[in-house]
């Protein structure tokens, strides 16, 4: 064999190998709904590279955002499904499918970053992994991302519960959205990625989002006044279609895991800063900025958390309260 057919045999040889490892990964499509420059978006892109590096390449991590692969409101049937193997969704867009995913949103129930310091390893977030596990999904991490909201509006800022009469805004949820109905509010639901356009057009008045998505999605080209209020927590959560799961290896199935609990901590390191960053990025694109005071938010508490609790027991029974007290042990 001479020289050149040693070097063009070799070279078969490690584009053959390159073939075989390609083919061996396990493909893992997740599919979300945030834009390319949303705080958390990076953080799944992160824990995507993680998954790969841990799994040594036993697993091929492609990321679909800005529902690019599948629309947020069916992320959840379609993993349930096997359609795609993973999705990340935000609680609340469990609804009536889960409504105890919702008990973070409760007005003013768990704005504390030392609450949620221990959420990934409580009991509360164990006992909803038992409950995803029941509707067909497999947990696999659970990313913080905010509990500073802006209440965004055009020509007037929304502060007190009156602000909110005669107003159309877009709601998150049944339960939650009880509160803003409390003061006068008509709500409709959608998912983030349609309120840009929905505000744009006229078709709602005013929404309440992440503070940080809304310096990410752009509404400050759309509203002009924003409230800053700590009324509810939100989180995005990964999993996964369990027949899938059970499918990797154990080496696999560890890295998730382990690069879950990283991801954890990532997504509350980059809300931290997100939520101290957003607030004067949106004064430097022209939008009023109030930050609501103490008694402000009294005022809304007490407007806004009597509607939700009744929703809340309604919608979730034993295991709203069971919950509830779980998450006592954390606050």
């Amino acid at each position: 064999m001479n020289r050149y057919t040693a070097m063009l045999a070799a070279t078969l040889l490690l584009s053959a190998s390159a073939v075989t490892v390609s083919q061996a990964a396990t493909p893992m499509r997740c599919s979300h709904q945030l834009p390319p420059a949303h705080h958390i978006a990076i953080v799944v892109d992160k824990w995507a590279a993680e998954v790969e590096t841990l799994s040594e390449g036993e697993i091929d991590v492609q990321v679909f955002g800005a529902d690019s692969l599948v629309k947020a409101n069916d992320n959840i049937l379609s993993v349930a499904k096997g359609d795609i193997e993973c999705a990340f969704s935000l609680n609340f867009q469990w609804g009536k499918t889960l409504p105890i995913m919702n008990v973070t949103v409760g007005p003013y129930t768990m704005s504390s970053i030392e609450a949620w310091k221990k959420w990934p390893s409580s009991e509360a977030a164990a006992f909803l992994e038992a409950k995803l596990t029941e509707k067909g999904v497999k947990n696999i991490a659970w990313m913080f991302q905010t509990n500073t909201s802006v209440f965004t509006s055009k020509g007037k800022a929304l502060v007190t519960p009156d602000d909110f009469k005669g107003i159309k805004m877009r709601g998150i949820g049944p339960a939650f959205d009880r509160g803003l109905t409390a003061m006068g509010a008509t709500t409709a639901a959608m998912p983030g990625s349609e309120v840009y356009q929905a505000l744009a057009t006229g078709v709602i008045d005013a929404a309440i989002t992440d503070v940080a998505a809304a310096y990410s999605r752009k509404y400050f080209e759309v509203q002009d006044h924003m409230t800053v209020v700590p009324v509810l927590a939100a989180y995005l959560h990964g999993y996964v279609n369990p027949a899938w799961y059970e499918g990797l290896s154990d080496k696999s199935k560890a890295a998730l895991k382990q690069a879950g609990e990283a991801a954890s901590q990532w997504a509350l390191d980059a809300s931290i800063q997100a939520a101290a960053d957003a607030p004067k990025q949106l004064e430097e694109k022209g939008v009023k900025i109030h930050i609501a005071t103490y008694a402000e938010n009294e005022a809304l508490k007490a407007a806004m958390q009597p509607a939700f609790a009744e929703g809340f027991a309604e919608e979730t029974g034993e295991d709203g309260k069971t919950l509830l007290g779980l998450i006592e042990k954390i606050q």
